[in-house]
Parts: structure tokens; C-alpha cells; sequence
């Protein structure tokens, strides 16, 4: 018997799209126009492997209805669909429990990748590179995940490591380098210097990472991404950010 999918969209050519792309990878397809149709015919979750839901609706948004959605069912798979998505956004709807993020409009190959990560993910226990430090699991995107250890992925002081986890289970090292002029560049905008070790440089190197996985939707073909520009946006981040155990104002 096929997998039950569940689409939650209020655009009706975004849902026939996603319908049939399902359709034709063999699973079995239900549609809702909102929120409070979606809850309805979930009704408790035990007929649906997977809901596809839009984060952006008329009614009921995305994020109440997921909240529904795993009241009702807290091992309910749902994968959020949205253009508008940024990483705070991902990380509000993970905390709900969100499986995954897929940016609109998807390819079929994001959106079937998506589906199977979020069918899989449960069964998927990768193991850790580093014999007994526990990897921290972050964001999802296009069906991605990305895991990393904050401690002791650092190859250098400007390298961070992250493992991506592929839709089909594949693992990837990639290499993150920070550029000397990253550093600069926020020394001179602030007037501190955050140190090439510093947990802020790791947190700009995963938002990097998480966004290329986002916007290409691939691992990056060489492995290796270099940090080099930062959005003006996270430089009062940068002004705060806690050095050498001190907490700065």
C-alpha cells in the first residue's frame, strides 16, 4: 500500500504541481485549500505519513497549523513550504517540529528529496565522526540536514567542518573557511575583534552553509564554501557577542 501524503496549500496550482510529482513517485496524494480543511482531514494523523504544508495561508498560518498538527499527533512528519523562508523562521517551525523546509516554487526533485528525507528521517541514526562528542543537529533545508560539533569540527582556527546529510541518506563533509577580511570586516564595523575561534564565526559559518543548501538545493560541488561576506544585519549580533567568557554591552 503507497504512502498517504497530505498537502495543506491555499494556491490550487502550487497543489495540483505537488500532487502529481507525488503522484508519479507512487504515493498517495490528499489536498486541503487551508489550515482548517488540512486539520480536518488529518483528523489524527494515523492515515498520513507525510503533510506538505504552506507557510503562508488565509485562516490559520503555517506555524499555528503545525502546532495543530503535532498536538494532535506529535510524531506527525511535516515538511513547511514557503518562499519567504529565513533561518529564524526554520528554527521557529523545527522548535514546533517541523521535519524540513522546502523553498517555493520547488522543483519535483526538492519536493520528492523532501518527502523521503521526512519518511526516512526517523530511521536515519548517522554516526558521529569524532568517537564519543555528539554531533548538534541544525536547520533542515530542501531536505538536507546539517549536523556539525561546535568543539571539534575545527580543522584550523578559520576552518569550521560540518557533515550535510543528503535526502538519500548520504553523508558529505564540507569545509567552511573564514576569510581574513570577514574578520577584518567586523572588527573595523565594530570596533572589537572576534577571533577567527570564536562560536560567532561557527554560527556564520552554518547560516552560510544553510543557505547554500537552501538556495542551490545540492551539496556544494567542491566541498568547500568560503565565508567572505556578511549581511550588515549581523553586525549588532557581532557587537554583542560574548568573547573569552565575557559578556561585552
Amino acid at each position: 500500500m503507497s504512502e498517504r501524503i497530505l498537502i495543506i496549500d491555499d494556491e490550487e496550482h502550487l497543489r495540483r504541481m505537488m500532487r502529481l510529482t507525488l503522484e508519479v513517485a507512487g504515493y498517495e496524494v490528499v489536498e486541503a485549500k487551508d489550515g482548517t480543511e488540512g486539520l480536518s482531514l488529518y483528523g489524527d494523523g494515523a492515515s498520513f505519513a507525510v503533510v506538505v504544508l504552506d507557510q503562508r495561508m488565509p485562516g490559520i498560518d503555517g506555524l499555528e497549523t503545525l502546532r495543530q498538527l503535532k498536538s494532535r499527533n506529535a510524531n506527525a512528519s511535516v515538511v513547511m513550504a514557503t518562499a519567504y523562508a529565513s533561518i529564524e523562521l526554520a528554527v521557529d517551525a523545527m522548535k514546533l517540529g517541523a521535519t524540513d523546509f522546502v523553498r517555493k516554487p520547488m522543483t519535483p526533485e526538492t519536493l520528492r528529496n523532501a518527502v523521503t528525507a521526512a519518511l526516512s528521517k526517523a530511521s536515519v541514526q548517522p554516526a558521529s565522526p569524532i568517537p564519543g562528542q555528539p554531533l548538534i543537529q541544525t536547520v533542515t533545508m530542501n531536505g538536507f540536514t546539517i549536523l556539525d560539533d561546535e568543539e571539534t569540527a575545527r580543522l584550523e582556527a578559520r576552518q569550521r567542518r560540518f557533515i550535510v546529510i543528503s535526502p538519500d541518506g548520504r553523508q558529505s563533509d564540507v569545509l567552511i573557511e573564514i576569510s581574513i577580511e570577514a574578520i577584518g570586516y567586523v572588527q573595523r564595523m565594530t570596533g572589537r575583534r572576534l577571533t577567527a575561534d570564536s562560536s560567532f564565526w561557527t554560527s556564520q559559518a552554518r547560516r552560510l552553509l544553510s543557505d547554500f543548501l537552501w538556495n542551490e538545493g545540492k551539496v556544494p560541488p567542491i566541498r568547500r564554501l568560503i565565508l567572505e561576506n556578511l549581511d550588515p544585519g549581523d553586525i549588532p549580533v557581532a557587537a554583542r557577542w560574548r568573547v573569552e567568557g565575557v559578556t561585552t554591552n
